[in-house]
Parts: C-alpha cells; sequence; structure tokens
C-alpha cells in the first residue's frame, strides 16, 4: 500500500511539473559537402530527434540515426565530399584560393541542391515546417528554400562568422579589434595587419556579392520562382547559432540574436582500443597528440617540415600520437604510434595526454578546451588563424606559423606548453569553458524551439538597418559644417558692410 502511495505522489508531481514538449517539423538545410561541417551539426541533430522532434536534413552525409524522427534528403554521390584535400602551405594566394573555393562550392551546392527532386517537391508539396536550420557559410541558397516554404530560419555555424555576415547582422566591423577569420593578429593587429585585414574584408565582401549571391539569386529563381534579395533575407534570420564561446573567443560585439553554443559536438568518452591504451598509460611522462584535422592531408605535408617535427618531439620525454594518412611515418620513430584514423574525442579525454599539435580547426580546438588540453597550434588555411590568435589569447595554448616553424621553436612552444604551471592555468581556462548556465547543447536546442515558437519576433539588430552615412554621421557632419560654412560667410559679410560703411563715412 505504502508503495503504491508513494507511486501515486511521484505520478502526480511529475504531471504538475513536467514541460509539454510540443514536436517540432524541422528541416535541416546542409548543402556543404565537407565532412568535418557535417560531424559538428550531427550531435546537434540528432539531439533535436530525441526530444521528440522530427528532423529532415538536406546533405550529402547520410544517418541511420532514426528512421521513424529522423528523415535524409540525400545529395550523397553527387559531389565528391571533401576530406584530406588541403595541404599544408600559406600564402596569400592560398588565402585567395579559400576565397575561390568558397564562391565556386558555395554556387556549386546551391544548383545541385535545387536540382534535386526531393527537394523541389518540398516546395511543390508546400511541406510545412516549423523551423528551418540554414548553415551560414558559402551559400545563401537556403534561405531561398526557407522563404518558400514559409518558415522561420536559424543560422547555425561551425566556426566563427565569416566577412559578409557581420554586415548583416549589424555588426561594425572594425579591424583593430576585430578578428578577421582567414587573417592573422588576433584582437591586438599590428599596423601591417590592420592594412591586410581592411583589404581583405573589402576583397571578401565584394566576391561574395557579386559572385556567390548574385549567381545563387539566380539559381532560386531558375529553379524555385522568384524570393526578395537574398542579402534581404539573411537580415531576417531570426538567430544564429554560432561556434564558440566566451571561454575561448573572449568578449565581443556580437549582438543578442548571435548564441554561442560552441562544446556541443563534444561526446562522452569511450574506451580507447587496447593498443592505444597501452601506448598512452605505458608512457611515464605523458603523450603528445598531433593531427591536423579531416580537411588537411598531413601525408602531403613538405618532407622537410615532417622531418623538423619528428626531430622537436625526439627530444622530448613524452611519447607522441599523430594522424598520418600513409602506413608509416618517414623513419618510423619508435616513440610515435600513427594511424590514418584516430578517435581523437577519446585520446584528448585520457589524463596522461599531456598536449595538442594543432591545426586549430574550430572542433578541435573546442575539444582542447573541453578537456583542458594544452594546444600547439600551427594555423593552416580558413578560420584556423583567427582560432590560434583566440588560443594564445586565452591562455589555452601557443602558436607558431608555418613559415617559423624550425626544431628548436618547437621544442620551446611545447616546453612553454607542458610546464606545470601553464597546464594549470589550462585547466582553470577550460572550467570557465564549461562555467555556464546551460550546456551547449540546452542553448542549442532551447534556442532552435525559441524562434518556432516565436516565429512573428524580429530580433534583427537595429543597427543592422542603419546606412553607412547615418553609421558615420555624415548627415550630422555636413549640416555641422554646413552651418559654420553658413555663419562665417554672414560675418564676413556684415564685417564688409561694416568697413565699407566705415571708409564712406571717413571720406
Amino acid at each position: 500500500m505504502r508503495a503504491l502511495v508513494k507511486f501515486v505522489l511521484i505520478f502526480i508531481t511529475f504531471s504538475v511539473t513536467s514541460k509539454t514538449v510540443n514536436t517540432l517539423n524541422i528541416l535541416a538545410v546542409l548543402p556543404f559537402e565537407g565532412k568535418s561541417h557535417f560531424i559538428g551539426f550531427q550531435p546537434y541533430l540528432q539531439e533535436l530527434v530525441r526530444r521528440g522532434h522530427n528532423v529532415t536534413v538536406i546533405s550529402h552525409f547520410p544517418d541511420n540515426f532514426n528512421k521513424t524522427h529522423y528523415h535524409d534528403i540525400s545529395l550523397a554521390g553527387k559531389s565528391k565530399i571533401l576530406q584530406n584535400v588541403f595541404t599544408i602551405h600559406r600564402s596569400y594566394k592560398a588565402i585567395i584560393d579559400v576565397s575561390l573555393f568558397l564562391v565556386e562550392t558555395g554556387t556549386a551546392n546551391c544548383k545541385l541542391m535545387l536540382s534535386d527532386e526531393n527537394v523541389q517537391n518540398l516546395v511543390k508539396t508546400r511541406a510545412k515546417f516549423d523551423v528551418v536550420l540554414v548553415e551560414v557559410f558559402n551559400t545563401d541558397c537556403g534561405l531561398g528554400l526557407a522563404y518558400k516554404l514559409d518558415a522561420p530560419v536559424v543560422g547555425i555555424t561551425t566556426h566563427m562568422i565569416l566577412p559578409w555576415h557581420y554586415r548583416r547582422l549589424g555588426i561594425n566591423y572594425n579591424p583593430s579589434f576585430v578578428q578577421f577569420l582567414f587573417l592573422e593578429g588576433g584582437t591586438k593587429p599590428n599596423f601591417y595587419q590592420r592594412i591586410e585585414r581592411s583589404v581583405f574584408y573589402i576583397y571578401y565582401n565584394l566576391l561574395y556579392t557579386y559572385f556567390t549571391q548574385r549567381i545563387d539569386q539566380q539559381t532560386i529563381e531558375d529553379y524555385l520562382g522568384p524570393v526578395p534579395p537574398l542579402e534581404e533575407l539573411a537580415r531576417e534570420v531570426k538567430l544564429t547559432l554560432v561556434y564558440q564561446n566566451l571561454g575561448l573567443t573572449g568578449s565581443n560585439l556580437l549582438p543578442s540574436n548571435l548564441i554561442e553554443v560552441g562544446g556541443y559536438h563534444v561526446a562522452e568518452p569511450k574506451p580507447l582500443q587496447q593498443d592505444l591504451k597501452k601506448f598512452i598509460e605505458d608512457s611515464p611522462h605523458g603523450v603528445i597528440y598531433v593531427s591536423f584535422g579531416s580537411m588537411l592531408k598531413a601525408s602531403l605535408t613538405p618532407r622537410a617540415l615532417v622531418q623538423t617535427i619528428i626531430d622537436a618531439v625526439s627530444e622530448l620525454p613524452q611519447r607522441v600520437i599523430w594522424k598520418w594518412e600513409e602506413e608509416f611515418l618517414p623513419g618510423k620513430p619508435k616513440n610515435i604510434f600513427s594511424s590514418k584514423w584516430l578517435p581523437q574525442n577519446d585520446i584528448l579525454a585520457h589524463p596522461k595526454v599531456v598536449a595538442f599539435y594543432s591545426h586549430c580547426g574550430m572542433m578541435s580546438t573546442t575539444e582542447a578546451i573541453h578537456y583542458g588540453v594544452p594546444v600547439v597550434g600551427m594555423p593552416i588555411f580558413g578560420d584556423q588563424p583567427a582560432n590560434a590568435a583566440a588560443i594564445e589569447e586565452s591562455g589555452l595554448g601557443v602558436q607558431i606559423q608555418l613559415r617559423d616553424v624550425t626544431k628548436e621553436l618547437l621544442v620551446e612552444k611545447f616546453n612553454t606548453v607542458l610546464d606545470p604551471k601553464f597546464r594549470e592555468n589550462v585547466k582553470k581556462v577550460s572550467r570557465v569553458f564549461h562555467d555556464r548556465p546551460l550546456s551547449a547543447m540546452d542553448s542549442a536546442i532551447y534556442w532552435t524551439e525559441f524562434a518556432a515558437r516565436n516565429r512573428n519576433l524580429s530580433l534583427r539588430s537595429r543597427s543592422a538597418d542603419v546606412p553607412y552615412y547615418k553609421f558615420l554621421c555624415l548627415d550630422i557632419l555636413f549640416m555641422v559644417f554646413s552651418t559654420l560654412f553658413i555663419v562665417k560667410i554672414v560675418v564676413k559679410t556684415i564685417l564688409c558692410k561694416n568697413k565699407v560703411k566705415n571708409k564712406s563715412k571717413r571720406d
């Protein structure tokens, strides 16, 4: 009897305190074929399903997660998956190559997606979605699709915002302290770096406006019919879930409709395979983990650089685990465990991993700060220079530029992050990263549901609508200088008349 009463009380309490979850129909538009991007979004999409929502995903990566509530509109096989495609090289040419890559893939992704019969059927059948998730990256094509479906949009990213996103969000870009994703300098650029940023900011925005957006606008209208200008639709995005966190990037200019959700992709660590586990645990001085991500092909690294890294780590007492796409590293060093694929999250979670030599991709950087592993960052392309600067400024690690790598300097950098005091400070940085009112995943889910509940609420920053002449106060300056000029003319005229009168009197 007592057990029955207890059960009834628990049931009543649960019924009163539980919050009803309204099932949402969600469309995710992820046309980019980069696997690292999808890996970042995957846990979020799966968690939406776990929390009772129906999710339809347009992507190149079909997922067998849950056939009842997770539905694929697969683009698989229609484009080559981008993985291990970039060589380790940095120059102005490489930065321009990245810009052209973004334009070419963005416009190609748009056409490929909209030409898909299943995507077109969403519009033809007037499919109903409560919210559309659109990757904020190299095309605004998904915004045109969302407009045709008459659904509110939540932008999602796996990185900090790109140069062409500032203006639409009402963020006034200033090269003196605002990071530029593709360039060095962080929030403290020198004079030359400020010039670089100013030139490339203008270049990237012109390129995106007159090539990507103009072409995508025509592509959308060819397949779906007329839509408002894409830049106008971009300003109507309800919220953007940006993949960063103040523990790493510090205070910034983000408006209220940009929500920091960096960290939701980090999974609970799984047990390591036996040989890898033994290699780590048998190391009396710990292990250094080396990886340049899924988009960089380490095996195409200049052999001189590879040898420099091997020579540097051979002088350290730590063992090394290296993600390497070939069967063996040159020379087959005994203190290095290499493999074509490694469970990075699980490795970084191990307490005996004492440093991470990284390319500074946002996913890798987030895992490092999550587990409190010091980083030696060597940025190569894309957002990596900005991430590397944030790593150094936050105290998570140090950076070394590709052009500066020598055995001596690399040993110095490793010794810096391996110092017990430095590692202790990294743990403090990690605690700040974890210290938030809601977990990254809970924040991402909450604001997605918020956008669906409040579809008619505009959260656009007022500064997004202010024209440049008002922002620069040119109208006020014009009035002030015009008034001063008129006053000057009036005063000068009066003085001249008085002078003439006085002269005539004397005569």
